[in-house]
């Protein structure tokens, strides 16, 4: 079985990796760069989805996959602050589209006011971490420095891997 990942993204693709080897055993991975075709930092749960498909069905092309993994991070606001988590979309080669979303994590209000003027968060917090070579991405992620390390990026797309797989895991509740 060919799963085809829509990023390069390190902790991301360890996510991926480690869950959907725990529901299948033969399977081939391969990474690519896709484009989300929504704003470099998404600021509602809907434009989040629309990116990881967009990911997703890029993925599954450019690696001729019987599955293609997009996966998005967003911000999202309610009455109580701005929340960060991931989304996971998993396209198979029929179409069908199961969908997964991570726990989410409270951002400071002094980042909040700074994504709400148009910044992104990874590099918010790449300046106020002097990650200056990027590595915080690529591993522990925002949610691992707010949560000094008890919920990390790995974990988030964890998460919303194992809840997007429903679909074909369970296919009898999705007919």
């Amino acid at each position: 079985m060919k799963v085809a990942i829509g990023t390069e993204n390190k902790a991301k693709i360890k996510a991926v990796e480690s869950i959907i080897k725990e529901v299948w055993k033969d399977v081939e991975f391969s990474y690519h760069k896709t484009n989300s075709l929504v704003k470099d930092q998404p600021l509602s749960d809907e434009e989040a989805i629309k990116g990881a498909i967009n990911r997703a069905k890029e993925a599954i092309n450019k690696g001729d996959a019987d599955y293609g993994i997009g996966l998005e991070g967003t911000v999202n606001t309610n009455n109580y602050g701005m929340f960060l988590h991931g989304w996971v979309t998993i396209v198979d080669k029929y179409g069908n589209i199961g969908f997964g979303q991570s726990a989410s994590v409270h951002i400071p209000k002094t980042i909040e006011q700074r994504i709400k003027k148009g910044e992104e968060l990874g590099p918010i917090i790449q300046e106020l971490m002097n990650d200056e070579k990027n590595s915080i991405r690529h591993n522990e992620g925002t949610n691992g420095i707010l949560t000094g390390g008890l919920y990390t990026r790995v974990k988030e797309f964890e998460d919303a891997t194992r809840c997007a797989l429903s679909r074909f895991v369970a296919p009898k509740w999705y007919s």
